[in-house]
């Protein structure tokens, strides 16, 4: 499993530690994984490589039949509630990369590079970070943390 999902032995354990996925043991004792799994590990790692934290993966797998095969229907219910988020986040990419040769009010008092000159840190007043790039929810409200 471990190397047909292209992840670490370590990395299964934790996944199934976190109940991501599930495993059994052989008489042996050796982990067995039903091949399903491998379908819970790619959503794993594609979210995470997208900086979707693993609770919103959790609560996305949860929703998913477990030991049983999952259906197109399924998988097209749970996808919808990421679609929001990945439209926000395809959105906020955009502006990043649109903005990226530009002041983005981060205070760098810099007059050859920036034309929005950021005298005496004004900026300061309205919080720490970024203040002319505030990333915005779906709703157009301030994203807390961000």
């Amino acid at each position: 499993m471990a190397r047909r999902a292209g992840v670490a032995v370590s990395t299964l354990h934790y996944y199934e530690a976190e109940g991501l996925i599930q495993s059994w043991r052989t008489e042996a004792n050796h982990r067995r994984y039903d091949r399903r799994e491998l379908r819970r590990v790619s959503v794993i790692r594609v979210a995470q490589s997208l900086g979707i934290p693993l609770a919103q993966v959790r609560e996305l797998l949860d929703r998913l039949p477990k030991g049983a095969a999952v259906g197109k229907r399924d998988w097209a219910d749970v996808s919808a509630l990421w679609r929001e988020e990945i439209d926000h986040r395809i959105a906020l990419l955009t502006k990043l990369r649109d903005q990226l040769d530009h002041c983005m009010g981060c205070g760098c008092l810099s007059l050859e590079s920036c034309p929005l000159y950021n005298r005496n840190d004004s900026l300061s007043r309205q919080g720490p970070g970024p203040q002319r790039w505030v990333p915005t929810g779906s709703s157009g409200d301030p994203v807390e943390g961000t």
